[in-house]
């Protein structure tokens, strides 16, 4: 009988996310044991800095990267979004899973009906801070750090006029009913692939029993979007987003850049789908240009 031992970060939203990839599994492969795996990362533990003053993004993979290499675990699941761009070739991804809401909310505290102007809005990425001073120029942005249901909690105490989340991690929890507002992908131009759910196994390994949980469409959309912030060298910091959309044969591409300077440049491509990664290169390499 073949094991696997899936491997997650401790986290409620992280855990249903793992435990959706192994219903995924078992539906397709009922022969397969699975054994969930859990571990705190450096990105949880830490929650009184920015990540970009500890780090960036692979602090939330580091000890999950860890637990593939010595054997521990045989695969990761991961918010696509999470993800640093560069990937050891010895730990590579599998693929990506079916896109859940890629929009971004607005989730004001429990009971109130309008933000209050006297306490800023918490978000925890420099790409939503960009875009929130644009649709909210009123309002002051501060940092938010911990998971969903902290953040959520330091909301409800106060501390905050308004949360930005991702709509795919509080439909995950079973807390849409928490959302006051969506914003419309032109609005809030999601990170690279937000809503999808990233495995990552040892390279070499047979990966058959995947078929259930890969999704082709996911899989076009998350390397196109993650292709265009490669090229732009963005990671955690850098105020980037990318927004890929499938209709038919065409692929849609939105991105936004910000510059040292700060100014913001937003472009969009189409193309054939099968040309996500080189399409989002060069419209990368457009939008460089546009501010050189």
């Amino acid at each position: 009988m073949r094991i696997i031992r899936v491997g997650s970060r401790e986290s409620k939203l992280a855990v249903i996310q793992s435990e959706l990839v192994m219903e995924a599994i078992r539906a397709k492969h009922p022969e397969i044991t699975l054994e969930l795996v859990t571990m705190k990362t450096t990105g949880d533990k830490i929650l009184d800095r920015t990540l970009d003053q500890i780090g960036g993004k692979g602090l939330f993979v580091k000890e999950l990267d860890a637990a593939l290499l010595d054997g521990r675990v045989d695969l990761t699941v991961h918010s696509c979004k999470d993800l640093p761009m560069e990937v050891d070739p010895a730990i590579p991804l599998a693929g990506f899973s079916k896109r859940e809401d890629p929009r971004d909310v607005l989730v004001l505290p429990q009971g109130v009906a309008e933000l209050d102007p006297a306490k800023p809005i918490g978000c925890a990425s420099a790409r939503r801070t960009v875009q929130l001073n644009a649709l909210f120029p009123e309002m002051k942005v501060a940092p938010v750090r911990g998971n969903v249901l902290t953040r959520l909690r330091k909301l409800d105490e106060g501390q905050f006029s308004a949360l930005v989340l991702a709509a795919a991690g509080l439909k995950r929890l079973g807390l849409e009913g928490r959302i006051t507002r969506y914003f419309t992908v032109e609005e809030m131009i999601p990170a690279a692939g937000q809503g999808i759910m990233a495995l990552q196994t040892r390279a070499g390994e047979d990966l058959s029993y995947l078929t259930g949980v890969v999704d082709g469409e996911g899989t076009l959309c998350a390397a196109a979007e993650r292709a265009f912030v490669k090229r732009l060298d963005g990671g955690c910091s850098s105020p980037i987003a990318a927004h890929a959309r499938l209709e038919g044969d065409t692929i849609t591409l939105m991105g936004l850049y910000v510059n040292e300077a700060g100014k913001v440049f937003r472009q969009s491509t189409s193309g054939p789908r099968d040309q996500g990664e080189a399409l989002a290169e060069q419209l990368a390499d457009q939008m460089k240009e546009a501010q050189a």
